[in-house]
């Protein structure tokens, strides 16, 4: 049940009001998280000690709430600002399940306390030339995960999680980029592994302005020690970046977790077990 003070009750009673929009994020990947403010009124507001910025202006969807179970998300939009929401932290990540909260405040006068509206993470978030799109997802969206395991032939555990088994110190190596083509290709000419060993796996720089961000390779060649990432970098890579790197999994039973790693007693799949070519299969 949402509670306000009366003063802010009989405010909401007048015919004519002061009110603001104010959204506060907290960006838990950073450590310590880090808090911002933004409001849609047209000066900076202070609210509890933190300080919500007018100058990156924000709209969002109407706000709608049911008795039932259903996810009550809502969109945000703002600018792409370079002080205070850089599209490259939003490509990097930072934002990524970010915690929102969103209420109202007169802002006439603030001692009138706040009236929460919605509370929630951040979910998909898009950018644009000029500003980001992102859904809000409710408290509600937790009881939307499937739970239970499904079989399939490939192995269903993470790499160097706790049912793989896997010590990934055992595996991690280090280096440095001698040569780039963009933020997406670059080499180390001094890698020897096998082509596609580090296939799937992961690449965190340790120097450069990409420290301490993660990126899943795509494909590794060993001639010249060619990387291919998934997606490319948040921001530019250069030579002499010094990275650490995982090598990939790609789930299978005899290449990877037999011949790779010789961890199968802690495959976690069922390759054996009938598929649909099996069912579809005629009697022979």
């Amino acid at each position: 049940m949402k509670t306000i003070s009366g003063a802010l009750a009989s405010h909401l009673e007048q015919q004519t009001t002061t009110l603001a929009t104010c959204w506060k994020v907290t960006l838990a990947v950073i450590s310590p998280p880090t808090v911002m403010g933004f409001t849609d009124h047209d000066r900076d507001l202070v609210v509890g000690g933190v300080t919500y910025r007018a100058a990156s202006g924000y709209t969002r969807s109407a706000i709608q709430s049911s008795a039932g179970l259903q996810v009550d998300n809502l969109d945000i939009e703002g600018v792409l600002d370079s002080t205070f929401i850089k599209e490259a932290d939003v490509r990097a990540g930072l934002w990524d399940y970010a915690e929102i909260e969103v209420f109202v405040v007169n802002w006439a006068d603030l001692t009138q306390g706040t009236l929460k509206q919605r509370k929630g993470r951040l979910g998909e978030v898009r950018t644009g030339r000029q500003a980001f799109l992102s859904e809000l997802r409710g408290l509600l969206q937790n009881l939307q995960q499937n739970v239970g395991r499904l079989y399939g032939a490939a192995c269903d555990a993470d790499l160097f999680d706790a049912r793989c088994g896997l010590n990934a110190a055992s595996f991690l190596v280090t280096g440095t980029i001698t040569s780039f083509t963009s933020a997406r290709v670059f080499a180390d000419s001094a890698r020897a592994e096998a082509a596609g060993y580090f296939d799937a796996g992961k690449i965190t720089f340790t120097s450069g302005a990409n420290t301490g961000l993660s990126m899943e390779v795509k494909i590794f060649t060993q001639a010249g020690g060619l990387f291919e990432l998934q997606l490319p970098m948040p921001y530019a890579v250069a030579v002499g970046n010094a990275y650490q790197l995982l090598p990939g999994c790609l789930k299978r039973l005899t290449e990877d977790c037999k011949t790779k790693f010789n961890n199968v007693v802690n495959f976690r799949g069922f390759p054996h077990v009938p598929g649909l070519d099996r069912m579809v299969s005629g009697g022979l």
